[in-house]
């Protein structure tokens, strides 16, 4: 059954034993929202914690699964990541659980000592920097993310997103999230603090992309 969770989510003490998620290619960015599959047991034992607990968890990037780290067999984590909490449950009947978490903050991380079944850290919040964005690139933005949308719903009809967002730092996020399709970007995404250099970097990936999807399509018509 699916569940809208009404989990107490007490971010501040969680930050000082945070379950980590540990995934490739996967950030999470405050305001999105992100589904996932659990279903190995110790994710499992990670998400039934986390939601008799303080109800937040954080995806932490793997930038490379073969960059082992220890004896464990754990790959290196990025140390920065989005923490989010659970906003949907689905539990099925053999265990494994759908989830779409929300996302909160961007936070430091500072992995602890492993006690199992899953990894732990120490994570401090990041205070993105008050650093203004002129309108003339909130527009760029707009305008790279409209011309990429162009044309991926050429390709597919029922890919939908909306540029809602007034404020260009949160405005870049959701770009970043939903329309940017390089993780190791999404990681600068989310490492990056001052809201003009987050803007610039996802217009410029946005606009390369379109770019390349136009230089695809007219390889094909030749």
């Amino acid at each position: 059954m699916k569940q809208e969770m009404q989990t107490r989510v007490d971010l501040e003490a969680a930050l000082e034993e945070l379950p980590i998620f540990p995934l490739s290619q996967v950030v999470l960015f405050p305001h999105a929202r992100l589904p996932l599959h659990v279903f190995e047991q110790r994710y499992r034992r990670m998400l039934a914690d986390c939601l008799s607990g303080h109800g937040v968890m954080a995806i932490a990037m793997v930038p490379d699964p073969a960059d082992i780290i220890d004896d464990q067999g754990h790959p290196r984590i990025a140390s920065v990541a989005g923490v989010g909490y659970v906003a949907q449950h689905e539990l099925m009947a053999d265990g494994r659980s759908n989830i779409v978490l929300m996302g909160l903050e961007r936070v430091r991380m500072q992995e602890l000592p492993f006690k199992g079944p899953y990894r732990r850290v120490r994570a401090t919040v990041l205070q993105p920097l008050e650093t203004r964005v002129p309108e003339t690139e909130r527009a760029a933005l707009i305008a790279a993310a409209t011309a990429f949308l162009g044309e991926v719903k050429k390709r597919d009809l029922d890919f939908t997103f909306e540029l809602e967002s007034h404020d260009a730092g949160v405005l870049a996020d959701a770009c970043a999230a939903h329309l940017v399709l390089s993780p190791d970007v999404r990681q600068r995404a989310i490492e990056e603090l001052d809201p003009l250099a987050r803007v610039a970097l996802v217009t410029r990936e946005l606009a390369m992309q379109k770019a390349a999807l136009t230089a695809g399509e007219a390889r094909d018509l030749n």
